[in-house]
């Protein structure tokens, strides 16, 4: 068998993407696994969902984050809705793990990755980079959120997002529509969090050929994960707004009223601190 070569990086990127500061939170949910085979044949379909206790797990996560340039910077929030799964090929070197265990990093070999479904995203360059460089189901949206920060509230642990539809303009900017497709909450306040070492997380993609790719992200500090079975399993919320919408057909369907089986989130530290001021005289 002769060497794969490595998938084309259009002239105007550079790999890898470093990120300057990054604040995430991802909601997962255990689920029927029928449907999700079935949506996943159909956008992936050299890849297997991975089961646990007979389940699959379908993950959303919302990111938003910051990336210097040589022309400066730019800012990004995006929301994912991935199935994670396994290339159907490599099956037998999969572990066999728990959700508790896939969810803290257990599986060393990053087999177990996001296969992205949908990706909504209210930077178009982001939206063009993560279609030419990752095969990534890319498309216009924009976000109304409300996140822990250390410039508000001290001992707010909860977070908003509400993901509103949108569309690129003619002229390459992002028109955005007050209509809201989708929104989740969780409030993390008061629950243990665990450190995960889960990264590098593999993101799979199929491009327009059909052939299926890998990239990898790395993270230089845990997750932080909390478990929701229990007592924490009323902290999260998914709501759909528009089932008519794509994004809602296919989280009606794959989630429903399914509750969050985890919750991880991760805040970069900050860098500087610009203190309050005090009189000379």
């Amino acid at each position: 068998m002769s060497p794969q070569p490595l998938p084309p990086v259009p002239d105007q990127y550079q790999l890898p993407f470093h990120y300057g500061a990054l604040h995430q939170i991802g909601l997962d949910f255990l689920v029927d696994p029928d449907p999700v085979r079935d949506l996943l044949a159909k956008h992936h379909p050299a890849l297997s969902a991975a089961e646990f206790a007979d389940r699959a797990l379908v993950s959303l996560n919302y990111q938003l984050y910051f990336a210097q340039y040589p022309f400066g910077g730019g800012i990004t929030e995006e929301v994912e809705v991935n199935i994670v799964a396994f290339p159907t090929a490599a099956a037998d070197r999969v572990p066999e793990v728990t959700y508790e265990q896939y969810a803290q990093g257990f599986d060393q070999t990053r087999l177990l990755g996001i296969a992205r479904i949908h990706v909504l995203c209210d930077n178009p360059l982001a939206i063009a980079a993560g279609r030419a460089l990752y095969a990534e189901p890319k498309y216009p949206g924009w976000f109304e959120v409300e996140l822990p920060s250390l410039n508000g509230q001290a001992d707010k642990h909860s977070w908003t997002v509400h993901t509103k539809s949108a569309d690129i303009t003619p002229a390459g900017s992002v028109d955005r529509h007050e209509d809201t497709l989708f929104s989740f909450s969780a409030d993390l306040g008061g629950l243990a969090a665990v450190p995960a070492n889960n990264t590098p997380v593999t993101g799979y993609g199929t491009d327009s050929d059909g052939r299926a790719l890998a990239g990898p992200m790395n993270l230089y500090q845990p997750y932080h994960w909390y478990d929701l079975s229990g007592p924490a399993a009323d902290r999260t919320r998914l709501t759909v707004h528009d089932p008519a919408a794509d994004v809602g057909r296919d989280l009606t369907r794959l989630v429903g009223d399914t509750v969050a089986a985890g919750a991880w989130t991760y805040q970069s530290p900050p860098v500087a601190a610009h203190n309050r001021p005090y009189y000379l005289a």
